[in-house]
């Protein structure tokens, strides 16, 4: 991908530096070439990494039969840019290439008349499922799950069956297993591809097929199910209600697009930011995006800073501990971000009950300890054989390992907390976990210095 989009920003360049009209479309025309032979999931990747103006025009030489396809696989916050210069018309015509399950992905970022009239050229059977995957919560199985299946009765041979599939242009994409069903519709079985080419022509379906199926509810959470896809290998699988009747299958690439959001999703909030940005967004929607988080960060600093304000009198006296103070704070705070992220990832990935909080925290308190007499051990070595005083070595022993305590003691409180507020685990935890070993790791430091030197 990196190849082609040197490519077109090569021709981009090329298109800019020609004055004459007739060569510059010549440029565009070769521009137009290169990006129909290429993928929409390539032509989205290059779109993200443009700036606006360079992507609205490769967006215009795109041919308008893979307008729907490279919506749906562009990040939210360009997606939003490349429907804002869309004509209705031209929306329309891009989501009529789509099928109903991927324009239930696409309607929430469609202007509401252009779902409507999409709609209303749709058949009963069609309106009815899109209308049933809208109405299903954005990061449910429902809002998620396909419509083209194959299913079959388990009181019919195997030959029988084959000469079905024969019927059928072309399967629907990742079919791997034929869904079974009994005369109320309800599943009961699936019959793998794999299964029905290796069976006696004779045999029925009932007596090949597999009945311990993995199944998913519609209000069950897209991302457990994405994790059940993990462990058990699967490429597809049936969606039923509460009855047990089939409505609908999860497929893998879907289940893949969850799990890359997912952990993108963990990355920003991780970070304080709230949502996807565009890399080339506004500078003012970049700054709506970023102020809330690095606004508490600021709160925090100013913390930290009337903690170290408190012991200004020790400083004074002292000067080492302003050049070692900021050890105890960064090594703190590092440590801490590695307690959080492991907590954070068994959380998002269910390894991990918040009733297990108290056994894990005296496990990462263990570790902190250990890390805190060994590192510190070796920076009060240093501290000793730089000042000339052994007692500061110790102080700085002591400081590190209480801090390290501290931060293995906010690593697990901070996600635990969130999660059972009900908040994303994630959210800013590395902004909070900082603030408190920052301000934490001064405290201890300062404190122990000012009873133990001074």
């Amino acid at each position: 991908m990196s190849e082609s989009l040197a490519e077109v920003q090569r021709l981009i360049e090329l298109h800019h530096e020609r004055d004459e009209r007739a060569a510059a479309a010549n440029v565009l025309q070769e521009l137009e070439q290169r990006l129909q032979s290429l993928h929409p999931a390539d032509i989205a990747y290059i779109l993200e990494a443009l700036p606006l103006d360079e992507r609205l025009l490769v967006w215009e030489r795109v041919k308008s039969q893979q307008d729907g396809d490279i919506l749906l696989e562009v990040s939210d916050a360009v997606r939003e840019t490349l429907i804002e210069s869309m004509e209705p018309d031209e929306l329309v015509a891009a989501a009529r290439q789509l099928d109903t399950d991927e324009l239930a992905d696409l309607a929430g970022d469609l202007p509401r008349q252009v779902v409507y009239e999409v709609m209303g050229e749709l058949d009963e059977a069609e309106r009815e499922q899109l209308q049933s995957a809208l109405s299903y919560p954005e990061g449910s199985i429902g809002a998620l799950m396909d419509f083209e299946l194959v299913k079959i009765r388990a009181d019919v041979s195997c030959e029988v069956v084959l000469r079905y599939l024969r019927r059928f242009d072309e399967l629907p994409h990742q079919t791997d297993k034929i869904f079974v069903l009994d005369a109320q519709e309800v599943l009961c079985g699936v019959l793998p591809l794999r299964s029905l080419l290796v069976a006696d022509p004779e045999q029925m379906v009932s007596e090949v097929m597999a009945t311990e199926v993995v199944s998913f509810q519609p209000e069950d959470e897209a991302r457990d199910a994405a994790l059940a896809f993990e462990r058990y290998d699967l490429v597809s699988a049936p969606v039923v209600d509460e009855r047990g009747a089939l409505i609908g299958r999860l497929t893998v690439d879907e289940m893949v697009d969850v799990m890359r959001e997912e952990s993108d999703s963990e990355v920003l909030n991780l970070a304080g930011l709230k949502e996807e940005e565009d890399l080339f967004a506004p500078v003012v929607d970049s700054v709506k995006n970023r102020w809330s988080w690095l606004a508490i960060n600021l709160c925090t600093a100013f913390v930290a800073s009337r903690v170290i304000g408190a012991f200004e009198h020790s400083i004074n006296q002292l000067v080492a501990l302003a050049a070692l103070m900021p050890i105890v704070a960064g090594i703190g705070g590092n440590s801490g971000n590695q307690t959080i992220t492991m907590i954070v990832r068994a959380l998002a990935m269910g390894q991990m009950q918040i009733g297990q909080a108290w056994r894990l925290w005296r496990k990462e308190l263990g570790v902190s300890i250990i890390n805190g007499l060994v590192w510190g051990g070796a920076i009060g070595l240093i501290a000793w054989a730089l000042y000339g005083r052994l007692s500061l070595g110790l102080v700085m022993l002591a400081a590190m390992t209480l801090n390290l305590m501290l931060a293995a003691t906010m690593g697990v409180l901070i996600p635990s907390l969130m999660q059972k507020l009900g908040r994303d685990p994630a959210l800013g935890s590395s902004v909070l976990i900082t603030a408190c070993t920052d301000s934490g790791g001064f405290f201890i430091f300062l404190g122990l210095a000012t009873l133990f030197l001074l």
